[in-house]
């Protein structure tokens, strides 16, 4: 049994908007995500950052989340900012057991356990303060009190935190997020969300303590990469 992580697989089997139209690096993506997941046994369990679905609901998401449930292994999910179809964690449950979608948990305000780790995790934000609105704060803030839950439900197990967004990328940096990882003593962070050129601005490598790695698809060549044996 392995763990991996993998982000940002975009799938559009039921709706019009094909990563594709993005050029050649997107090329061939569904059948590319399926030869990635090949390597992977039935008793692994790969995490999932986010931006999963183009579907605006569950119904548009079918096709797409039956893909993902005929890839080998079982999926933990995080939601991503694109994932419109996510509204709470126990309708998304609901409709996977409708459908006999086996394999799907979510990591939302909880955390799961794999061997001697806790899987800990959240969407995450960027929070841009020069809007002056205070609607970004307000989410930011949310999702620093989901991860600050996840993080509590570990215990004292070592932890790994998989987000969607980055919580460092060029000159910008969540403090609030960084804080949470010291204090809690995050040893590994996987994320998604970055795309295309920014693949190349985007941080890999440790600090503070806390290895980060960039695992949306397209940078790791829509292969899930493994996090632990």
């Amino acid at each position: 049994m392995a763990l991996y992580a993998i982000g940002d697989t975009h799938l559009s089997l039921s709706t019009d908007k094909s990563m594709e139209a993005f050029g050649e690096g997107w090329a061939n993506y569904v059948e590319r995500l399926r030869e990635g997941f090949s390597a992977l046994g039935e008793r692994d369990l790969c995490v999932l950052c986010g931006d999963l679905s183009w579907g605006m609901s569950l119904e548009d998401a079918r096709e797409d989340f039956q893909f993902l449930a005929s890839l080998p292994g079982k999926k933990l999910i995080v939601k991503g900012n694109h994932d419109y179809w996510f509204s709470t964690a126990a309708k998304a449950k609901k409709f996977f057991d409708a459908n006999a979608m086996e394999g799907f948990e979510i990591l939302h305000n909880n955390c799961f356990f794999y061997e001697d780790w806790a899987l800990c995790g959240t969407r995450g934000w960027f929070y841009e303060e020069e809007r002056g609105d205070g609607h970004d704060r307000k989410i930011m803030l949310r999702e620093i009190g989901r991860l600050e839950t996840s993080l509590k439900a570990a215990g004292g197990r070592e932890k790994l935190v998989f987000l969607h967004y980055p919580p460092l990328f060029q000159r910008y940096e969540c403090p609030e997020i960084l804080e949470l990882f010291e204090r809690y003593g995050v040893r590994r962070c996987y994320y998604g969300h970055i795309h295309g050129k920014g693949v190349h601005l985007a941080f890999n490598g440790e600090r503070g303590g806390t290895l980060y790695r960039l695992v949306s698809a397209d940078a790791v060549g829509f292969a899930p990469v493994k996090v632990l044996d």
